[in-house]
Parts: structure tokens; C-alpha cells; sequence
């Protein structure tokens, strides 16, 4: 008996790293899974289907059931028709996972509106496409399990990242909205914050400055770990909990939390020299 026997994923961005390891993963625990991916470089140019179907061939070999399909997240038509391959041939969709992506990293002085575009295109606007006709779906035939994948990128930063971080922050705000508006229709939304050494990553400075020095790459950064992450989060192991956000990274696994203060009773309109003189206490009241 798997986690998963009997469900109906469909995974984007599944013909490498993350995606592949997810959509193995997932078959091995009994799910049928459509394997996206458009099949081009890592900065979104060229297209071809031998990327999802390696990975249909593979989970196939080993007694699974997959498809493969080459349509771009990006576009409403694209969206569209991954879901209705799923749904032709399977007839419902469990589990929705948004992990399709690509990289045009360039510091915002330098950047370009092309690269922040088609960025936001594929990330943001990709998330939206894919998740609209599901969401759909699944508001009509008793829930489901929505997971987006977001990044620290967008959540605390990082250098040279203004595009993907802005796309990765958009898309932590949608999950947080779609967890919300998903709890009465048994919808439940994830967010996934991976630190992976993958294609999409290998030339990052602080990997490439690992690989270099010949440092062991940990193993809760590696796909296979991340996706056990993800079985937990897609499978009835998390009950129905929603709206929360794993972080798997090389330094372990953690829930990210967005927290405030309690903050000020509001007794009067506070000026900028009195939020001055007490920012420290109020909100870091813990701080030396």
C-alpha cells in the first residue's frame, strides 16, 4: 500500500531536479502522474518533450503509471491543457504541484524589463494558469491538495535575484490568499521553499563555492529528501492542515512563518519620532 495509491497528480517543471524526484517519488507511493515540462534551457528558451517523457519512461519501467505532457505553464491555454490531459485520461486531479520555473538572475540595476517579465511570466502568472482550471475542479468535486513553490528568495532575499525574488514573493501571497479561500471547499494549499543543489541552482555562488572545495552536499538539500518533504505535505500524513510553508534546505527542514508583534494599543495617532524611540522594544522586545 502506498501514501498516494489511488490519486491523480499533475506536477510542472517535473522533467528534472525537484520535479522528477517528486514525480517518482509519487508514483512509487501509488499516485498516476502527469509529468510537465516544457523541456527547455534553464533560462526558459527552447522547448522539447524528452524531458518528461525520460521521466514517464522511467517511472513507467519501474511499474508506474505517468504521461507526459510539454505545454507551457505560462499561458491560460497551457493551464488548460494540462489539466485536460489529466482529466482525459484519468478523470480527476488530487494533487496539484506548481514547480515549474526558470532562471534570468541579474542584479536590478542591470536588469532588464525582458528577463522581469518572462520571470514573472513563468513563475507568478504560471502558478495562476495551472491552479486556475484545477481549483476549478476541485471547488466542485470535494477538495484537494494545491502545493506552490515559493523560495527564500522571495521571502527574506537575495542578491541578484530581483525578478525570481518578486515572482517567489507574488507567489507566497497567493498561497497564503488560496489557503484561505480553499478551507470550506477542502482545498488545501501548501507553500514549498526548497534549497536543492539541482540545474537550477548548480552555478549559484554559495553551491558552486561547495562544490569547489569539494564540501559533501547535505542530505536533507537533495532532491530525494525534499521530496519526501513533499509526500508529507500532498498525503493524508498532514491531516488538514493548510496555508503553512516547509522550508528543506542543506540546513534541515523547518516551517517558515510570516510574525508580528502584538505591537501598540492604538491610544493616539503615533508620530515617526515616538515609532523612532520605541521601535526596538516593540518589535523586538526580546532583543539585548
Amino acid at each position: 500500500m502506498g501514501l498516494l495509491d489511488g490519486k491523480v497528480a499533475i506536477i510542472t517543471g517535473a522533467g528534472n531536479g525537484l520535479g522528477a524526484a517528486y514525480a517518482k517519488l509519487f508514483a512509487a507511493e501509488g499516485c498516476k502522474v502527469l509529468v510537465n515540462d516544457l523541456g527547455g534551457a534553464r533560462d526558459g528558451s527552447g522547448a522539447s518533450i524528452g524531458a518528461a517523457q525520460a521521466v514517464v519512461n522511467e517511472i513507467t519501467a519501474a511499474g508506474g503509471t505517468a504521461i507526459a505532457n510539454g505545454n507551457d505553464v505560462s499561458s491560460m491555454e497551457g493551464g488548460q491543457a494540462i489539466f485536460d490531459q489529466a482529466i482525459g485520461e484519468w478523470g480527476k486531479v488530487d494533487i496539484l504541484i506548481n514547480n515549474a520555473g526558470i532562471l534570468r538572475d541579474e542584479t536590478f540595476h542591470k536588469g532588464t524589463e525582458e528577463n522581469w517579465d518572462l520571470v514573472l511570466k513563468v513563475h507568478l502568472k504560471g502558478t495562476y494558469c495551472c491552479t486556475k482550471p484545477v481549483w476549478k475542479w476541485m471547488r466542485d468535486n470535494g477538495g484537494g491538495v494545491v502545493v506552490n513553490t515559493t523560495s527564500t528568495s522571495g521571502l527574506l532575499g537575495n542578491f541578484g535575484q530581483t525578478n525570481y525574488g518578486a515572482a517567489k514573493a507574488g507567489i507566497a501571497g497567493l498561497t497564503r490568499n488560496l489557503a484561505i479561500e480553499g478551507r470550506k471547499y477542502g482545498i488545501r494549499v501548501w507553500g514549498m521553499s526548497p534549497g536543492a543543489l539541482t540545474r537550477m541552482t548548480s552555478d549559484l555562488p554559495r553551491y558552486r563555492e561547495m562544490a569547489e572545495s569539494g564540501e559533501e552536499f547535505p542530505v536533507t538539500g537533495q532532491p530525494d529528501t525534499i521530496a519526501q518533504a513533499m509526500l508529507y505535505m500532498c498525503s493524508d500524513l498532514s491531516g488538514d492542515q493548510t496555508g503553512k510553508f516547509m522550508h528543506v534546505a542543506r540546513q534541515g527542514v523547518a516551517e517558515l512563518k510570516v510574525m508580528r508583534s502584538d505591537g501598540w494599543e492604538p491610544t493616539h495617532a503615533y508620530t515617526a519620532q515616538e515609532i523612532a524611540d520605541n521601535y526596538d522594544k516593540v518589535f523586538f522586545p526580546d532583543a539585548s
